[in-house]
């Protein structure tokens, strides 16, 4: 069965991005692009929520140079009835039940691109099986944070510790159902 994987790279105080949006604080080693090489490589699907589509589609820069590999990505969202890109599908039924089709089909592991929103509702449904986060020396104070409270608690085990460039720490987890 295929790997539901969500995280990206945070504050120590676990925000995606400062309560801008800014980015800028990001240290982007060659530690980090061999992680994410080897990350969508093994990858061929892409769970976006809306904020995080919205968030992505406003950024400057080429939307497909090539570089990377055939990615099906589906959009999460409660509030919009279309989408306006070719590349991507729009869902708005129950997400979990969603995921858990997805899984069983036949492809590589499945990447969730999101903040604590939309992260939150798939650990409750039980379907992220990884968590993957690239921690950095800063504290941000607020910002779309990597996780809200699911309600109850979710265990976790760990992977793999190791440090990377700039002071940066990256840890995978496993959930443990």
């Amino acid at each position: 069965m295929r790997r539901v994987i969500y995280g990206g790279a945070c504050s120590l105080d676990g925000y995606f991005a400062a309560r801008d949006g800014a980015v800028d604080w990001l240290h982007f080693s060659k530690d980090v692009q061999d992680i994410m090489r080897q990350s969508w490589a093994e990858t061929d699907t892409m769970l976006l929520g809306r904020k995080t589509w919205d968030w992505a589609r406003s950024q400057p820069g080429p939307r497909d140079d090539g570089s990377m590999p055939a990615v099906k990505s589906y959009v999460f969202s409660r509030t919009l009835t279309s989408i306006p890109d070719p590349k991507a599908e729009l869902v708005t039924s129950d997400a979990g039940a969603f995921v858990t089709k997805l899984k069983s089909l036949p492809g590589k592991d499945i990447i969730v691109m999101s903040g604590g929103n939309f992260a939150t509702s798939l650990l409750k449904a039980g379907v992220i099986d990884e968590v993957g986060l690239n921690i950095h020396p800063l504290l941000l104070g607020g910002g779309p944070p990597a996780f809200l409270d699911p309600g109850e608690r979710v265990k976790l085990e760990l992977t793999e510790c190791r440090q990377l460039e700039g002071g940066c720490v990256f840890v995978r987890y496993a959930v443990k159902r």
